[in-house]
């Protein structure tokens, strides 16, 4: 009986790697842009949207995520990512709609790494990783084009 509640524990290990290692491809195949369950969208851009909006809908995505994964993985940062998604809304001062385009871009991220990550894994600290980067080089790219000088 042992073997046998041995090997079933194996085989349900085997199943979730193989699950994370099939979300992470997935993940990382398409951006993770605003993931919803069952899903892949992106919030479509509003006539007289900024010419930036299409990049900061994906860094709401973004910190989405971040808020998600990082405290998962250890980091004690209960608000840093959604204390850092008010500080983009404020400083961007968009319209209502647009307001609401970006909060749904974080929460729909978030869920969808809910959903997906319940304990922090190999593939969970690499997404953290390509998303630091991804931020900052968002960030970085935004302001040398449209910033004020």
């Amino acid at each position: 009986m042992k073997a046998t509640m041995g090997s079933a524990r194996r085989l349900r290990r085997a199943i979730k790697a193989a699950a994370t290692r099939f979300a992470l491809a997935v993940l990382l195949a398409t951006g993770a842009m605003a993931l919803g369950p069952g899903t892949l969208q992106q919030a479509q851009a509003a006539p007289g949207d900024p010419p930036y909006d299409g990049q900061y809908m994906r860094l709401a995505a973004i910190l989405g995520g971040l808020h998600h994964l990082r405290p998962l993985c250890g980091a004690n940062e209960p608000q840093v990512w959604r204390d850092k998604m008010n500080a983009l809304i404020a400083a961007d001062n968009p319209s209502a709609e647009r307001r609401k385009r970006l909060i749904d871009e974080f929460n729909r991220s978030y869920r969808a790494f809910a959903e997906i990550y319940r304990d922090c894994t190999p593939a969970a600290e690499a997404i953290i990783d390509r998303y630091l980067s991804e931020g900052a080089r968002i960030s970085e790219d935004v302001l040398s084009h449209y910033g004020r000088h």
